[in-house]
């Protein structure tokens, strides 16, 4: 089956209820809890789910899960997450850890052996709510020397940040929302599930929110190696061409693949996560927008519209007031865009006194 850019943009909008009107959402129906939604700046996970229509954010979640980020997800959610979110095996594990795989390595200690180790540790350490820098400090002290590293920054000897975040799931502990530098602190009554429900697979939650795609995709995602997603790709999928390539997605999903553009104006923050498919030449195909929507340093916001990314925004804040300072790269509805400033403005709680626009 052919389908279109606009088709498989439509279809992740649609997907990702980015079309949804303010207020109508609940966080049981809000999908994109399923996958945790990245918490990074100041318009993160909240301003995300916002734009996806849910304004109540209670009974929900702070985890370092995928990438080691920071993820919202559903408060009573949490053992199944715990089970999805977890390496697929000791290899993978590996990847997901980067460079702090070599010294467990050469100790002999497996790299999923080496997560349970910190994670035992840092339980015993996080009975109360815990500052981060407190519990690294402490863990630099009972761990061996393959879980540390010294840090040239820093100045000193302590564990290394990926075991660190991704062991404190296993340890079962949460992260206090709002908090900077984190708090951690234990999650009542936590025992992660036994199996992973399909609903929170990170393979299928992918293609069902970002498909069509293909296991080297998703893998980018996960930071898992290829061999491991494609042992675990789904049977369920039907294969479709975008613009010559082929991808998959579930066969459920198959046919609102095909529908036409979703109509939404959105002003997405640097991480959303529909700016997370690992397919950007299909999200935007001239390499100079590229750059400028995921430069190294300083993601800006992206506005969403008529089924595409039209453009950037950025903020201006002064005070108490703040301006939106925003680039498109095509017309669209000036009123649209005044609408969706104003959200964000009551967002944050400021006042919105303009917009600086370029076209």
């Amino acid at each position: 089956m052919e389908v279109t850019r606009e088709q498989v943009l439509g279809f992740r909008i649609r997907a990702q209820q980015l079309d949804r009107a303010p207020g109508t959402g609940t966080v049981a129906d809000t999908a994109v809890l399923d996958y945790g939604v990245q918490d990074t700046g100041p318009d993160g996970a909240a301003w995300a789910l916002t734009v996806r229509g849910l304004d109540d954010h209670a009974d929900l979640s702070m985890l370092w899960t995928l990438r080691g980020g920071p993820h919202l997800y559903r408060r009573a959610d949490l053992p199944d997450v715990a089970a999805a979110v977890a390496p697929f095996s000791d290899e993978d594990a590996g990847k997901r850890i980067y460079d702090a795989s070599k010294p467990l390595r050469q100790a002999g200690i497996g790299n999923l052996e080496g997560l349970d180790q910190v994670a035992a540790a840092l339980r015993k350490i996080v009975t109360k709510p815990t500052v981060k820098g407190d519990a690294s400090g402490r863990l630099s002290k009972v761990l061996d020397a393959p879980h540390l590293r010294a840090c040239k920054p820093c100045g000193v000897t302590h564990a290394w940040e990926m075991p660190f975040r991704l062991a404190a799931i296993r340890a079962g502990l949460e992260l206090q929302p709002g908090t900077s530098p984190p708090v951690l602190q234990r999650i009542p009554g936590f025992s992660p599930a036994k199996t992973v429900k399909p609903q929170f697979d990170v393979i299928r939650t992918y293609l069902r929110l970002l498909g069509p795609a293909t296991p080297k995709q998703v893998a980018a995602f996960l930071d898992s190696p290829v061999k491991e997603v494609t042992a675990r790709w789904p049977a369920d999928v039907t294969s479709v061409t975008i613009n010559g390539r082929k991808a998959d997605i579930l066969a459920e999903d198959a046919e609102a693949l095909t529908a036409g553009p979703a109509e939404a104006t959105r002003l997405l923050g640097p991480y959303d996560l529909f700016l997370q498919a690992k397919d950007r030449d299909l999200l935007v195909d001239d390499p100079a927008r590229a750059k400028e929507i995921w430069p190294v340093l300083g993601r800006p916001g992206i506005v969403l519209a008529d089924g595409d990314l039209l453009g950037t925004w950025r903020p201006r804040k002064q005070g108490k007031k703040f301006r939106l300072e925003i680039t498109l790269w095509a017309p669209m509805d000036r009123t649209a865009i005044e609408e969706q400033a104003e959200r964000l403005a009551a967002f944050r709680g400021v006042q919105l006194t303009g917009l600086d626009l370029t076209d």
